[in-house]
């Protein structure tokens, strides 16, 4: 299509693809310190009421008792360790003598009305210690997760739409610098709703930050490299958990947790500025001048700057003429558009709801670090090492077989793996854990394959409000995952199932999704009739034939430079026929 053409002119793999892309995917290693840094800034550690005279160290020499026999008479006990919520309203001091005494028709309970004290040992300071979110408060800590989720579903919605209008490059980097601010501020929340808020905020920013990146990023990479990008972007997200993990476990205190996943924002919006805007975004909107200001800066950089020089605006103009019949600047598109046609709506719903089992199920995994029994930065490595050959697997199947198949393929093995803990018995900690590791591999990897076809499968017109929707719908999942959690009150093994038989259900949907291996990027509406071509072309090729490149395909030349033709298909002979109107 036209910007393929002229990308392969001014250089389609050079030095500026790889600063591009390397630059670009610098805020996806930070992505996850922000998603998943409730399992550290929000942790619970171990507590009890807070008794006033338990410090009287002339108490304790009076008696000769130690502190723990003293709590054994203030609060009572459960499985071997004190109360977390509950105290005896007056000492009982028959339990320092016979910690077995049977107090339970004798003594009062009451709540923790002088607070409570923590278990510092893990963690010196976090939002639960910080603002006493245990007991009947501890839901809070959940809501400040889901609202934050809530604020990245809002900006991928918002987003995702301005840059439709104003550019990516624009909204990427107000959104840089916004995360880094507003990071910083909720860092230093005097209070626990200034702190909700401003995480909902840094969320909504991070979406435009993060899922802008990566449409600059497509847009300006020609169809043979683009799953090595998704798939470099997935692994810096996998070395981010290893970064979260290793920051967490130097910095104890929630506060300065925070400003260290903040203030690099900060950073990638200065350097955010070498970045071209969008050059097929650009001629789409009629914007002919910059957009050539961009090919002459890549040429520049890949090192053919004769013919970035050779390149002229009439050129793009009947480029973009002799490709495209819709005109540039025909109107404006928006999440509406996403439902245009019977086959946007067929694809839209589809991918809305593959983007929410993936999501769902990952954050039902991710989120529940304290539930595997052992040591939290232990098993937050264990969950980003399982990362790496389950994307690695993603990157080769999507490569050479087919993106809709390593999609599914990674969703039932994730959808299996949760439905195997309903099996294996609670003691089986290290069996359970390498399941859900499995799992939550295996989502990971779905992710990157989810985006990639997301980004493929849309027009450049709606693509940044196609994976903006996508997101939205992965924000709703994560939202309602901590619910499902909840459900296990009801019936333990129940968030499990939900979790396993989503994924599942998720993976058979995935095969009514067309197929975009070697696809051309479309870039209009009409582009979408090729696309659909292309897929039904391909899936009547034997599976030993190799997809030659799109752009090369005389017979998808034939049909991208004749807009009014139609395509039909003889599954008995293989053979596709051009039928003019």
């Amino acid at each position: 299509m036209a910007f393929s053409e002229i990308l392969q002119t001014v250089g389609r793999a050079g030095p500026f693809q790889l600063i591009h892309v390397f630059l670009l995917v610098l805020p996806v290693l930070m992505l996850a310190s922000h998603n998943l840094m409730q399992n550290f800034s929000a942790a619970t550690p171990r507590h009890h009421c807070r008794i006033p005279w338990l410090g009287n160290a002339s108490l304790r020499t009076r008696r000769n008792l130690t502190e723990e026999t003293l709590l054994r008479a203030a609060i009572p006990w459960e499985q071997d360790s004190p109360s977390s919520c509950t105290r005896y309203v007056r000492p009982q001091w028959q339990l320092t003598v016979n910690a077995s005494a049977d107090v339970s028709n004798l003594t009062e309970i009451e709540g923790c009305v002088d607070g409570w004290d923590f278990d510092f040992s893990s963690f010196s300071s976090t939002i639960i210690t910080q603002w006493d979110l245990v007991c009947d408060k501890q839901l809070l800590k959940q809501m400040a997760q889901s609202v934050y989720m809530g604020g990245v579903l809002v900006g991928a919605i918002v987003t995702g739409g301005l840059a439709d209008k104003f550019g990516r490059r624009s909204v990427m980097l107000a959104s840089h610098l916004l995360v880094g601010i507003l990071g910083v501020c909720a860092a230093f929340s005097p209070n626990l709703d200034i702190y909700i808020l401003a995480r909902f905020l840094t969320g909504a920013f991070l979406s435009g930050s993060v899922l802008n990146a990566f449409s600059l990023g497509l847009e300006w990479l020609d169809a043979h490299h683009r799953v090595h990008y998704t798939s470099f972007a997935g692994y810096c997200y996998t070395f981010g958990q290893f970064a979260l993990a290793g920051c967490a476990y130097g910095i104890r205190d929630w506060r300065y947790l925070q400003v260290a996943a903040s203030v690099p924002f900060i950073f990638f919006f200065l350097i955010g500025w070498f970045h071209p805007e969008s050059s097929r975004w650009l001629m789409l909107h009629g914007n002919y001048n910059e957009a050539l200001k961009g090919f002459k800066k890549v040429a520049r950089i890949n090192g053919k700057k004769e013919a970035g020089d050779a390149l002229t605006i009439e050129i793009l103009k009947n480029q973009m003429q002799s490709h495209h019949s819709e005109k540039p600047l025909q109107k404006t598109y928006t999440f509406v558009d996403l439902f245009r046609t019977g086959e946007l709506r067929r694809r839209t719903l589809i991918v809305s709801f593959i983007w929410f089992a993936t999501s769902f199920s990952y954050y039902g995994l991710a989120m529940n670090l304290h539930g595997f029994g052992f040591e939290i930065y232990i098993v937050m490595l264990m969950f980003a090492v399982a990362d790496f050959p389950a994307k690695l697997g993603a990157f080769l199947i999507a490569c050479y077989i087919g993106r809709r198949v390593a999609l599914a393929t990674l969703l039932f093995l994730a959808g299996c793996s949760c439905l195997a803990l309903v099996f294996i018995p609670q003691d089986l900690t290290i069996l359970r854990t390498i399941m859900a590791v499995i799992g939550k591999g295996c989502l990971g990897g779905s992710f990157n394959v989810v985006l990639l076809l997301t980004g493929e499968m849309y027009p450049t017109l709606i693509r940044q409000n196609a994976i903006g929707g996508g997101s939205t719908m992965a924000r709703v999942g994560a939202m309602i995952a901590p619910l499902a959690t909840i459900m296990g009150d009801l019936y333990p093994l129940l968030p499990q199932i939900t979790y396993g038989a989503t994924s599942i259900i998720a993976g058979f949907c995935t095969f009514y999704l067309p197929e975009t291996l070697n696809a051309p990027l479309p870039d209009t509406m009409d582009d979408i009739k090729l696309q659909s071509c292309h897929a039904k072309r391909q899936g009547d090729r034997s599976s030993g034939e190799k997809q030659e490149d799109a752009k090369e395909s005389p017979l998808l030349q034939k049909i991208t430079h004749n807009k009014d033709v139609k395509c039909s298909f003889e599954t008995s002979t293989n053979a596709v026929k051009i039928v003019e109107e």
